[in-house]
């Protein structure tokens, strides 16, 4: 397999640029579902960088699959959690009883989002190199 983790990074800022467009209009549960995507992408190029396959969705446990010489702090771990949580809600109203996404997110939480993402790629970034 061929090694595609710059792909993957360059792909993860695009998709943190998407997440600032969609705030910037607005679109809080866009920008919330953009920003875990390029966390996702981002920890996908760590283990692209270090020939090891990835699957799921799921931030968190993708960071705690990674080898121990390439994990990150618990604090870390945290934060993919609380992009985990926009993984399904902020894209299908199966999320909620009732409403929309568009109903529910705001723009403390689209904020908040873009940051955790933020933290998850530069960390990614150290990590690839």
């Amino acid at each position: 397999m061929a090694e595609r983790s710059r792909d993957w990074l360059r792909q993860a800022d695009v998709d943190l640029r998407q997440a600032r467009g969609s705030l910037a209009a607005g679109f809080y549960e866009w920008a919330a579902f953009a920003a875990h995507q390029a966390a996702e992408k981002a920890i996908k190029a760590v283990f692209q960088s270090l020939h090891l396959d990835a699957w799921g969705h799921a931030l968190s446990a993708l960071l705690e699959a990674l080898p121990p010489e390439a994990k990150p702090n618990p604090a870390l771990v945290e934060q993919a959690k609380n992009l985990d949580l926009h993984y399904i809600p902020s894209r299908d109203p199966n999320g909620f009883e009732r409403g929309a996404p568009t109903d529910y997110y705001t723009r403390s939480q689209a904020d908040r989002a873009i940051a955790d993402a933020q933290a998850i790629l530069d960390f990614c970034r150290r990590q690839v190199g």
